[in-house]
């Protein structure tokens, strides 16, 4: 199934598995690598070392090319006082499982543009296919990674960071619709315009780049691949339909959530991260969605609700653990990555083959 981005990355199937930090795997992504498709490290989470060493882990088992996704937010502007007025808006919820909450929060995920430990990383390990989320490298980092030949990916959601990502040097772009779950890579603010659906969203990116554009978005079956392409996709990239494998690092929770009737309420909430972010709803994010304007921001809310779901899981409740899911969440299938990738491979030829006799 040829397309500009399986001939430009020499792989056979235009699939990207998402790059979805705490939940992708080294295993996960060589299994979607040897299947044909491309496998990705959510790293924007991991210490310099962990990095390196999930790259070693996946290294050792494949020898295809995976993609490396790091976070590229802007630095926040602090307001202590919003902080504490958000953790004594969590307080009852810490006081309910007798857990004593942070007493202060901290910015304790650093952005690619200034981590240089991480760049010496990816500098001296040199992978093939860089990606970035919340913005774009600095022209800097960019150009070094592309001096050594690396591929660059950014994300997009809206006509004007398409055409940044081609200022910037780009030599794809993922078109992430408002369906996808996870974290909006939204960087032009406001946030909103950024919530175009993935059909809408493909088209129009096709239209005013000429860049290969990869769809996400609510892409779970061979169905929503086919269209993805028919619409001008080169490639989809897939994440939710990910998480019910086997070499996921979602727990058995995050898994049975998935494959229940919670699966088919999803919302996009900032009270989670500080970030709009699409997840299954569940207690915190419905019983907190009146704060959803008051969080603090980004990274510092993240802090917290981690903080918050340790203690719960602690003591047996699943409801403020963040489960990022699209809104194709209900079509989750458990089976083996390779598996899954046989699987929809198989079904996009077949949308494909009933097309071609239609027409």
């Amino acid at each position: 199934m040829e397309t500009r981005i399986t001939k430009l990355l020499d792989i056979a199937v235009p699939i990207v598995q998402a790059p979805m930090a705490g939940t992708s795997t080294p295993a996960l992504a060589a299994a979607v690598s040897n299947s044909g498709g491309l496998g990705s490290l959510g790293l924007g989470a991991c210490s310099p070392d962990e990095a390196a060493k999930m790259i070693a882990e996946t290294r050792q088992l494949t020898n295809q090319p995976f993609n490396l996704n790091f976070f590229v937010h802007e630095r926040p502007i602090r307001d202590i006082a919003k902080e504490v007025a958000w953790l004594d808006t969590i307080r009852p919820f810490f006081d309910e499982y007798e857990t004593e909450q942070p007493t202060a929060l901290s910015e304790n995920l650093t952005s690619f543009n200034i981590d240089d430990d991480m760049f010496e990383v990816v500098m001296e390990l040199k992978p093939a296919v860089v990606s970035f989320h919340f913005g774009l490298p600095s022209s800097s980092r960019a150009s070094a990674l592309k001096e050594y030949g690396a591929f660059l990916i950014s994300t997009v959601t809206n006509r004007d960071e398409a055409l940044k990502a081609v200022q910037s040097g780009m030599d794809a772009v993922v078109a992430q619709g408002f369906e996808a779950g996870g974290h909006r890579g939204t960087f032009s603010t406001p946030f909103e315009d950024g919530y175009i659906t993935t059909m809408a969203l493909i088209p129009l990116i096709v239209e005013t780049i000429d860049l290969p554009v990869i769809a996400a978005g609510g892409i779970m079956n061979g169905n929503g691949i086919a269209a993805s392409l028919a619409l001008g996709a080169s490639a989809v990239q897939m994440g939710t339909a990910f998480v019910s494998t086997h070499e996921s690092a979602a727990n058995k929770a995050y898994r049975d959530f998935l494959l229940s009737d919670r699966a088919f309420k999803t919302e996009i909430t900032n009270v989670i991260s500080g970030r709009p972010a699409r997840a299954l709803i569940n207690r915190f994010t419905d019983e907190l969605r009146i704060h959803d304007r008051n969080t603090p921001g980004y990274p510092m809310t993240y802090e917290a609700s981690k903080a918050l779901n340790t203690a719960a899981s602690a003591k047996g409740s699943h409801e403020f653990m963040p489960m990022w899911a699209g809104q194709g969440a209900g079509l989750s299938r458990p089976m083996a990555a390779s598996d899954l990738m046989k699987r929809l491979l198989q079904e996009t030829n077949e949308v494909i083959g009933q097309l071609k006799n239609i027409y």
